[in-house]
C-alpha cells in the first residue's frame, strides 16, 4: 500500500456518543481530529449544564471544527437535531462508534 492509502486506510469517520460524560465526549471528539478523522459528537439523554456548555471542552469543539449534534428535544434550538432515525443513520456510516 502506498503512503497515500495508509493514510486513507487510517482516517475514519467516527461518531462520539455523549450519553452519561458529556465533557469527557467533547475532549475525546476534539482530540481525534488530531489524527485527521472525521468526526461527529452527538450528545444525547440530557440538556447540558451552563458549566459544561462554557466548558474549555467546548470551546475545543469549535477550534476542531465539530459542530454537535443532539438528540435531546431541549437543545434542538442550539443543534441540529437527530430523531431515532437520524440517529441510527449517523451510527451505520460510521466507521467507529465511541459511546461515552
Amino acid at each position: 500500500m502506498t503512503d497515500t492509502n495508509n493514510q486513507a486506510a487510517a482516517n475514519r469517520h467516527i461518531v462520539v456518543l455523549a450519553r452519561n460524560a458529556p465533557c469527557e465526549a467533547m475532549r475525546v471528539a476534539a482530540g481525534l481530529t488530531i489524527f485527521g478523522h472525521e468526526v461527529d459528537l452527538i450528545l444525547m439523554n440530557r440538556t447540558l449544564t451552563e458549566a459544561e456548555a462554557d466548558s474549555e471542552q467546548a470551546e475545543l469543539l469549535e477550534l476542531c471544527d465539530i459542530t454537535p449534534k443532539t438528540t435531546v428535544i431541549d437543545m434542538q434550538s442550539y443543534f441540529e437535531y437527530l430523531d431515532t432515525q437520524a440517529l441510527a443513520a449517523q451510527i451505520l456510516k460510521a466507521d467507529r462508534v465511541i459511546n461515552l
